[in-house]
Protein backbone atom coordinates (compact mmCIF):
# COMPACT_ATOMS: atom_id res chain seq x y z
CA UNK A 1 0.00 0.00 0.00
CA UNK A 2 1.38 3.40 -0.95
CA UNK A 3 2.03 6.00 1.71
CA UNK A 4 -0.74 8.21 0.30
CA UNK A 5 -3.33 5.42 0.35
CA UNK A 6 -2.31 4.47 3.88
CA UNK A 7 -2.75 8.10 4.99
CA UNK A 8 -6.17 8.24 3.30
CA UNK A 9 -7.19 5.01 5.01
CA UNK A 10 -6.05 6.36 8.37
CA UNK A 11 -8.06 9.55 7.84
CA UNK A 12 -11.15 7.52 7.00
CA UNK A 13 -10.63 5.48 10.17
CA UNK A 14 -10.32 8.70 12.17
CA UNK A 15 -13.57 10.00 10.71
CA UNK A 16 -15.37 6.74 11.56
CA UNK A 17 -14.04 6.75 15.11
CA UNK A 18 -14.97 10.40 15.55
CA UNK A 19 -18.45 9.80 14.13
CA UNK A 20 -19.17 7.27 16.89
CA UNK A 21 -18.08 9.69 19.60
CA UNK A 22 -19.85 12.57 17.84
CA UNK A 23 -23.17 10.75 18.09
CA UNK A 24 -22.57 9.68 21.68
CA UNK A 25 -21.87 13.23 22.91
CA UNK A 26 -23.66 15.39 20.30
CA UNK A 27 -20.38 16.93 19.15
CA UNK A 28 -19.89 19.24 16.18
CA UNK A 29 -19.44 17.42 12.85
CA UNK A 30 -15.92 16.33 11.92
CA UNK A 31 -15.97 18.52 8.81
CA UNK A 32 -16.75 21.66 10.83
CA UNK A 33 -14.14 20.96 13.51
CA UNK A 34 -11.60 20.19 10.82
CA UNK A 35 -12.38 23.44 9.02
CA UNK A 36 -11.65 25.49 12.14
CA UNK A 37 -9.02 23.38 13.91
CA UNK A 38 -7.39 21.12 11.27
CA UNK A 39 -8.10 17.97 13.30
CA UNK A 40 -7.46 15.73 10.29
CA UNK A 41 -3.80 15.85 11.34
CA UNK A 42 -4.72 13.58 14.24
CA UNK A 43 -4.78 10.75 11.68
CA UNK A 44 -0.97 10.94 11.68
CA UNK A 45 -0.88 9.87 15.34
CA UNK A 46 -1.88 6.72 17.12
CA UNK A 47 -4.08 7.47 20.11
CA UNK A 48 -6.47 5.81 22.52
CA UNK A 49 -7.93 9.18 23.52
CA UNK A 50 -9.29 10.79 20.37
CA UNK A 51 -11.16 13.56 22.17
CA UNK A 52 -8.03 14.57 24.08
CA UNK A 53 -6.20 14.95 20.77
CA UNK A 54 -9.06 17.02 19.33
CA UNK A 55 -8.92 19.24 22.42
CA UNK A 56 -5.16 19.70 21.97
CA UNK A 57 -5.62 20.90 18.39
CA UNK A 58 -8.30 23.29 19.53
CA UNK A 59 -6.05 24.48 22.36
CA UNK A 60 -3.28 25.39 19.93
CA UNK A 61 -5.57 27.67 17.97
CA UNK A 62 -7.08 29.27 21.07
CA UNK A 63 -3.63 29.94 22.51
CA UNK A 64 -2.42 31.53 19.26
CA UNK A 65 -5.37 33.91 19.21
CA UNK A 66 -5.05 34.61 22.93
CA UNK A 67 -1.41 35.64 22.36
CA UNK A 68 -2.37 37.85 19.41
CA UNK A 69 -5.13 39.64 21.31
CA UNK A 70 -2.92 39.97 24.37
CA UNK A 71 -0.12 41.54 22.33
CA UNK A 72 -2.58 44.09 20.91
CA UNK A 73 -3.90 44.97 24.38
CA UNK A 74 -0.51 44.83 26.14
CA UNK A 75 2.23 45.23 23.52
CA UNK A 76 5.26 44.35 25.63
CA UNK A 77 7.80 42.69 23.32
CA UNK A 78 5.16 42.61 20.56
CA UNK A 79 6.12 42.30 16.90
CA UNK A 80 6.37 45.66 15.14
CA UNK A 81 3.25 45.08 13.01
CA UNK A 82 1.18 45.01 16.21
CA UNK A 83 1.95 48.70 16.73
CA UNK A 84 0.36 49.51 13.36
CA UNK A 85 -2.73 47.64 14.47
CA UNK A 86 -2.79 49.48 17.79
CA UNK A 87 -2.56 52.83 15.97
CA UNK A 88 -5.52 51.93 13.81
CA UNK A 89 -7.97 50.68 16.45
CA UNK A 90 -10.43 52.87 18.26
CA UNK A 91 -11.90 52.52 21.72
CA UNK A 92 -14.74 50.33 20.43
CA UNK A 93 -12.36 47.83 18.82
CA UNK A 94 -10.22 47.84 21.95
CA UNK A 95 -13.30 47.08 24.06
CA UNK A 96 -14.17 44.21 21.69
CA UNK A 97 -10.61 42.89 21.94
CA UNK A 98 -10.91 42.99 25.73
CA UNK A 99 -14.13 40.94 25.56
CA UNK A 100 -12.52 38.44 23.20
CA UNK A 101 -9.52 38.25 25.52
CA UNK A 102 -11.78 37.40 28.47
CA UNK A 103 -13.46 34.64 26.48
CA UNK A 104 -10.16 33.17 25.28
CA UNK A 105 -8.66 33.39 28.77
CA UNK A 106 -11.72 31.55 30.11
CA UNK A 107 -11.20 28.84 27.52
CA UNK A 108 -7.54 28.61 28.52
CA UNK A 109 -8.48 28.14 32.20
CA UNK A 110 -10.97 25.44 31.24
CA UNK A 111 -8.27 23.77 29.12
CA UNK A 112 -6.01 23.53 32.15
CA UNK A 113 -8.82 22.08 34.25
CA UNK A 114 -9.74 19.45 31.65
CA UNK A 115 -6.07 18.63 31.09
CA UNK A 116 -5.53 17.98 34.80
CA UNK A 117 -8.81 16.17 35.45
CA UNK A 118 -9.56 14.50 32.12
CA UNK A 119 -12.37 12.15 31.19
CA UNK A 120 -14.07 11.46 27.89
CA UNK A 121 -17.18 13.29 29.11
CA UNK A 122 -15.22 16.39 30.16
CA UNK A 123 -13.29 16.40 26.90
CA UNK A 124 -16.53 16.18 24.93
CA UNK A 125 -18.14 18.95 26.98
CA UNK A 126 -15.12 21.19 26.45
CA UNK A 127 -15.13 20.54 22.69
CA UNK A 128 -18.84 21.36 22.38
CA UNK A 129 -18.78 24.53 24.46
CA UNK A 130 -15.52 25.94 23.14
CA UNK A 131 -16.49 25.18 19.53
CA UNK A 132 -19.74 27.11 20.00
CA UNK A 133 -17.87 29.95 21.66
CA UNK A 134 -15.30 29.99 18.85
CA UNK A 135 -18.03 30.53 16.25
CA UNK A 136 -18.84 33.87 17.88
CA UNK A 137 -15.22 34.82 18.60
CA UNK A 138 -14.08 34.35 15.02
CA UNK A 139 -16.91 36.58 13.75
CA UNK A 140 -15.95 39.26 16.27
CA UNK A 141 -12.29 39.05 15.24
CA UNK A 142 -13.18 39.36 11.55
CA UNK A 143 -15.28 42.46 12.30
CA UNK A 144 -12.34 44.02 14.13
CA UNK A 145 -9.96 43.13 11.30
CA UNK A 146 -12.28 44.90 8.84
CA UNK A 147 -12.28 47.97 11.11
CA UNK A 148 -8.49 47.84 11.35
CA UNK A 149 -8.16 47.70 7.57
CA UNK A 150 -10.57 50.62 7.16
CA UNK A 151 -8.97 52.71 9.91
CA UNK A 152 -5.51 51.90 8.62
CA UNK A 153 -6.34 53.60 5.34
CA UNK A 154 -7.56 56.70 7.19
CA UNK A 155 -4.29 56.93 9.17
CA UNK A 156 -2.15 56.28 6.11
CA UNK A 157 -1.19 52.82 7.34
CA UNK A 158 -1.08 50.32 4.53
CA UNK A 159 -2.23 47.11 6.24
CA UNK A 160 -1.94 45.33 2.90
CA UNK A 161 1.80 45.97 2.86
CA UNK A 162 2.02 43.38 5.65
CA UNK A 163 0.12 40.89 3.54
CA UNK A 164 0.93 39.20 0.28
Amino acid sequence: MTKEKKKEKTLQELKKEYEKIEKKYSLPPFKELNKDFQIEKIAEYETDCLLREVRKFMADKFLNYLRFVESVLHPVNAPIFIFSIIKSIGSEEKRKFEEIYKKLAGIEIKLIEVDIDSSEEKEAEFIKKSYDMWQGIKKEILEIIESIKKAGKEFGINIKSYLW
